[in-house]
């Protein structure tokens, strides 16, 4: 009888419970909470909070295995049919669209087609604040070595100072995909928390009367020179323009700028081309959401997420994060020394990819202190040249240490 009872529990998950499965199922409902409840990045943390889940369920077999438990014995990759045979569904679609670095690019195929460079165009001038906010990347990259990590991972916990997700995932799966997981969870987490972060490190470096500084006011004052005057065929010759000149120059940017650009690109043309815009923001789009999603949580077992390097991670990509707004803040404030036109700090905080959340978040902060101090569309500028800046970013630290 007492053998039949051990086999029972043996068939259970219970024989392999512990603590750190219990941690771990915390922090999956933790990210469902925040997706479902709290609607931060919906989109993405509910997928990743089950995938996290379904990496901790004891004796289901649906976490990401090491990449040393599907090589053959020459070096070489199994095949998907040996790899869905051993190790489930979870590892076909992480080694066949993960690991290959297939999922990203697809996903700003898709951010490409929302993008409106329009804004970007006719404030060429505020573009440069995107790449400003870039700071973060670069500082907690050095940080992070000193604090040793190696090149290859602080340059993925550094990326994630670009607030964009899309671009921390593909850069550790080239440099350091052994911390997919932790990088992808901040990355994620704190362009959820945007609405919190931008104002809280916006109010510890701007006086209320930079705040209240009216963009549209100081056009008025100051028109500008010149104005584009066939937007349209710019916004159709821009994307093409951009892609040969930064690819050739970053040639490891190519497969998210390309995307990104030729999405744009299916967008601007318009009617002709419409359906395919249509399929790749969305189907394609979500497809990749979901999948993406999903592998990335599972990879999120307990051996590898509950370690010193997680809470480095965390804690990094939030310096990363605010230095990146910081970075942005302090360009502004620097050009506003120097010019008479002045521009409102605000707009070089949104220098990040996170579009067009950034831009929402400064706009209603301006608007509390001044009701007719509409800034979105300056905003807009700056914050869809820091997509552009994270990619190319991206493509350098590729190119150094891949």
């Amino acid at each position: 009888m007492n053998d039949i009872f051990s086999n029972l529990t043996e068939m259970t998950g219970f024989s392999t419970m512990g603590w750190e499965t219990l941690l771990m199922w915390l922090i999956a409902f933790l990210l469902l909470y925040l997706g479902i409840k709290k609607q931060y990045e919906p989109l993405l943390l509910v997928p990743i909070g089950f995938g996290v889940l379904l990496a901790n369920l004891p004796g289901a077999g649906l976490g990401v295995v090491d990449s040393s438990l599907v090589m053959n014995l020459d070096g070489s990759y199994m095949s998907l049919l040996d790899i869905a045979d051993k190790h489930g569904i979870m590892n076909l679609l992480y080694f066949s669209m993960i690991k290959t670095g297939i999922l990203p690019p697809i996903i700003f195929l898709g951010v490409g087609v929302l993008t409106d460079f329009g804004p970007m165009l006719r404030n060429l001038k505020l573009s440069l604040f995107g790449g400003a906010a870039q700071l973060g990347i670069f500082s907690v990259l050095i940080g992070a070595v000193l604090l040793g990590f190696t090149l290859p991972e602080a340059a993925s916990l550094g990326i994630i100072g670009g607030a964009d997700g899309p671009t921390a995932i593909y850069t550790t799966i080239k440099l350091a995909p052994h911390l997919l997981g932790p990088i992808a969870i901040a990355a994620y987490s704190y362009m959820a928390l945007v609405p919190v972060i931008i104002p809280f490190i916006a109010k510890l470096m701007m006086s209320e009367k930079e705040l209240k500084i009216n963009m549209k006011k100081m056009d008025k004052r100051f028109p500008p020179k010149h104005e584009i005057k066939n937007l349209k065929t710019v916004k159709i010759i821009f994307p093409i323009v951009l892609g040969v000149i930064v690819s050739v120059l970053v040639p490891s940017s190519a497969p998210l700028l390309g995307m990104l650009l030729f999405g744009n690109l299916l967008k601007e043309i318009g009617t002709s081309t419409s359906r395919l815009a249509d399929a790749a923001s969305g189907p394609i789009m979500n497809t990749a959401t979901i999948f993406l999603g999903l592998t990335v949580g599972a990879t999120m077992g307990s051996d590898v997420f509950l370690t010193s390097q997680t809470l480095g991670i965390i804690v990094g990509g939030l310096l990363a994060f605010g230095i990146s707004v910081a970075g942005g803040i302090l360009a502004v404030k620097t050009y506003n020394v120097f010019s008479k036109k002045k521009i409102n700090p605000l707009v070089g905080a949104t220098g990040l990819s996170a579009v067009p959340m950034a831009s929402r978040v400064a706009n209603e902060m301006a608007l509390k202190y001044d009701k007719s101090n509409h800034i979105l569309q300056y905003c807009m500028a700056s914050n869809v040249s820091g997509v552009i800046g994270s990619a190319v970013a991206a493509g350098v630290l590729i190119s150094f240490l891949g």
